[in-house]
C-alpha cells in the first residue's frame, strides 16, 4: 500500500513536471532505488537507527496484539526496505505511462476546452496511465508473501519466505510443498484482481 501511493504519486508529479528539478529529483532517485540492494539498505537503517541512534531495535518481530508500540517499531525498518524497490519501479513506471497519455488528442482537447490541470490529470489521464502500474503491483505482490527472504533474514523475522528456505535445506519438503501452494493461491488472486481492474480503468477494455 505504502509503495503503490507514494510511487505512483512521484511518478504522476515527474509526468506533469516534466523536466523541472522535482522530476529530475525523483528520477535520480528512483534509479538510486532500484540498483540499492534491499539487504544492504537493511544493513546500514541497522548501523544507523539500531546501533547508533538507538531509536529503533535491531531486529526481531513482536505481535502487535503483544505489545503494539513495540511491535511499530520493529517493523519500521523492513517495511522501508521492502518499500524501497517497488517505490522506485513504480515511480518510473507511472511516470512513462503518463508521459504516454499526456500526449493524446484527448488529453490535448481536455487543455483547449479550459478545463484545470487536477481535472484534466484524475479525471481523464490518470486512469489509462494507471494501467501498466497495475500491472506491476499485480507482480509485486508474491514479493511480499515470498520474496522477502533477504528482509527476513537481515531483521529475524519469521516469515514465509524465510520459512520455505530453512525448511528446503532441512528437506521438510511438506512445508516447502505447502508454501508453494500458498504463494500459488496469492499469485492467482493478485492476477484475478489485476485482470477486474483492466475494465474498471479502461471501459474499452471491458466492451471489447
Amino acid at each position: 500500500m505504502i509503495s503503490s501511493i507514494v510511487g505512483t504519486t512521484a511518478g504522476v508529479i515527474c509526468a506533469v513536471r516534466r523536466g523541472k528539478w522535482l522530476d529530475t529529483t525523483v528520477t535520480v532517485l528512483a534509479n538510486l532505488g532500484i540498483t540499492t540492494p534491499s539487504f544492504w539498505f537493511g544493513i546500514l537503517l541497522i548501523y544507523l537507527f539500531a546501533l547508533k541512534l538507538r531509536w529503533l531495535p535491531v531486529c526481531g518481530y513482536t505481535s502487535p496484539f503483544e505489545n503494539f508500540m513495540l511491535s511499530t517499531k520493529q517493523v519500521l525498518m523492513p517495511v522501508f526496505c521492502l518499500c524501497l524497490i517497488p517505490i522506485a519501479s513504480l515511480a518510473r513506471q507511472a511516470r512513462s505511462s503518463m508521459l504516454e497519455v499526456v500526449r493524446q488528442d484527448y488529453i490535448r482537447t481536455a487543455w483547449a476546452k479550459g478545463l484545470r490541470e487536477r481535472i484534466i490529470i484524475i479525471r481523464h489521464a490518470l486512469k489509462n496511465g494507471l494501467i501498466p502500474v497495475v500491472t506491476l503491483l499485480g507482480m509485486q505482490v508474491r514479493n511480499i508473501f515470498g520474496g522477502a527472504v533477504l528482509i527476513e533474514t537481515v531483521f529475524n523475522i519469521p516469515g514465509i519466505g524465510r520459512l520455505m528456505v530453512q525448511a528446503a535445506f532441512g528437506q521438510d519438503y511438506q512445508v516447502v510443498q505447502a508454501g508453494v501452494l500458498v504463494l500459488a493461491v496469492v499469485v492467482m488472486l493478485s492476477n484475478l484482481l489485476v485482470d477486474l481492474s483492466y475494465g474498471w480503468l479502461d471501459p474499452r477494455i471491458r466492451y471489447g
